[in-house]
């Protein structure tokens, strides 16, 4: 098990930035996929993006594809998840995990999510 912190959310105007960390305050992001979820009101939860533990591939979803971008610091065991252009559907609370491998659906630890609010 790993405990994760988010920071980095907040209000922007569409076609800004955030740039979103995720942090391990107990525990090393070194062995575990870190995968960005988000959910917006009266949705379900999608997985945002992806970097995997052991090939260090990163996926995306479409909707994000070409302005999301993620990267991982070990010396700081933190992930970061660049939202460039942002939309109004971008809008949600996001919340980074660790994964045993991406898509495989067994977590190790989720953080306790970061509202992200697109809007002029």
């Amino acid at each position: 098990q790993v405990q994760l912190v988010e920071s980095g959310g907040g209000l922007v105007q569409p076609g800004g930035s955030l740039r979103l960390s995720c942090a391990a305050s107990e525990g090393t992001l070194d062995y575990y996929a870190i995968g960005w979820f988000r959910q917006a009101p009266g949705k379900e939860r999608e997985v945002v993006s992806c970097l995997g533990s052991s090939d260090g591939r990163t996926t995306y979803a479409g909707s994000v594809k070409g302005r999301f971008t993620m990267s991982r610091d070990n010396a700081k065991n933190t992930v970061y998840l660049q939202m460039n252009s942002l939309k109004p559907e971008d809008t949600a609370v996001y919340q980074c995990a660790a994964e045993v491998e991406c898509g495989s659906n067994w977590f190790e630890g989720w953080g306790q999510g970061t509202q992200v609010t697109v809007s002029s």
